[in-house]
C-alpha cells in the first residue's frame, strides 16, 4: 500500500463519523440556495473552516457540482502550519476522509511538477493542514469518484501564484479540470471592519482582477489566508477561458454564532467561461 494522508481534523473540524458527516454535507448541499450561474465551470473559491461556520457557504459553490465529471479536480490551499518557500504536492497516493479514500491523479500531478521549478513533490504544508482536507467531502458528496492533485502554496509570494497559474492552465488545456482555491477571508476584526475587508476582497474577484487582489494583499490592505491559491486559480481560470467570476455566498463567523467581536469571513465563488 502506498503513502495515503490520514485526516487531521475530523473530528475537530467536521465530524468523524462516516454516516453522520454523509448526512451532514448531504444536508448543506440541500440546503444551500440554487443558483444559476451561466458558461462552463473552471474554478471555484471555497472557504476551509469547520463546516458549522463556513458549510454552508462552502455549499452554495459545490452545489453546482451534482451531475458533472472532471479529469480531476485541483484543489490549492495555504499552509496554515509550516512555513516554506515554492510549492507543494503531496507525494502519496491518496487523502482518506471518514467517506473513504480520494485517490491522487499521478499522471496530471506528474505534468504540473514539470511546468515549474517552484513546484515540488513533498509532504511539506500537507501533513497537519486543514485547507484542502475540509474540501474532500464536499467534493465527494458532489461527484461520487474523482481523483485529485493536493497543492499547497508556502509562502504566497506573487512569482509562485502566477507560476503556479500558468503551470495549471498548460496542463488544463489538454484535460477537463475544476479547479478549486481554498480560502477564508479577514481574521478577528470586529464585525462591520471586516466586512469591509471582505468587500474589497470580493469586490477584485467579481471583477475577476486577480493582479489587483494580489496588490491589495501585499500592501496588506485586504485579507485571506489563502489569496495565493486564490489568485493562481483565478489566473489559470481566466487562461482557460473564464470570462466570468460570480460570488456566490458571503458572510462571517458572527453571523453564525452571534459574536462580533472578532469575525472570519467565507466566501464561495464561481469562475466560468460564457459563450
Amino acid at each position: 500500500m502506498g503513502l495515503v494522508r490520514h485526516p487531521a481534523v475530523a473530528g475537530l473540524f467536521y465530524d468523524a463519523d462516516p454516516i453522520k458527516l454523509s448526512r451532514n454535507v448531504s444536508d448543506l448541499l440541500n440546503e444551500a440556495k440554487e443558483q444559476t450561474v451561466n458558461g462552463v465551470l473552471r474554478g471555484l473559491i471555497s472557504p476551509h473552516a469547520g463546516y458549522v461556520y463556513s458549510g454552508s457557504t462552502a455549499a452554495s459553490g459545490y452545489r453546482l457540482l451534482k451531475g458533472k465529471k472532471y479529469d480531476a479536480v485541483v484543489v490549492v490551499g495555504p499552509s496554515h502550519r509550516e512555513y516554506f518557500s515554492g510549492i507543494s504536492i503531496y507525494p502519496g497516493d491518496g487523502f482518506l476522509t471518514p467517506l473513504g479514500e480520494v485517490p491522487i491523479h499521478h499522471e496530471i500531478r506528474e505534468a504540473l511538477i514539470g511546468q515549474t521549478k517552484f513546484l515540488k513533490l513533498s509532504e511539506l504544508g500537507h501533513r497537519g493542514e486543514h485547507s484542502i482536507e475540509v474540501q474532500l467531502p464536499f467534493l465527494q458528496k458532489s461527484l461520487g469518484a474523482f481523483s485529485f492533485v493536493p497543492v499547497v502554496i508556502g509562502n504566497q509570494r506573487r512569482e509562485y501564484c502566477l507560476a503556479l497559474g500558468e503551470a495549471l492552465a498548460r496542463v488544463g488545456r489538454e484535460r477537463n479540470l475544476l479547479l478549486v482555491a481554498s480560502s477564508d477571508l479577514s481574521h478577528y476584526h470586529p464585525y462591520d471592519e471586516a466586512v469591509g475587508l471582505d468587500r474589497k476582497v470580493v469586490e477584485q474577484i467579481r471583477a475577476f482582477d486577480q493582479d489587483a487582489l494580489m496588490t491589495l494583499l501585499e500592501r496588506e490592505q485586504v485579507e485571506a489566508c489563502g489569496g495565493g491559491p486564490v489568485v493562481a486559480v483565478m489566473h489559470a481560470s481566466k487562461a482557460l477561458g473564464a470570462n466570468n467570476a460570480q460570488p456566490l455566498h458571503y458572510c462571517n463567523s458572527g453571523d453564525i454564532t452571534g459574536e462580533k467581536d472578532a469575525v472570519v469571513g467565507y466566501l464561495s465563488a464561481a469562475l466560468t467561461q460564457l459563450n
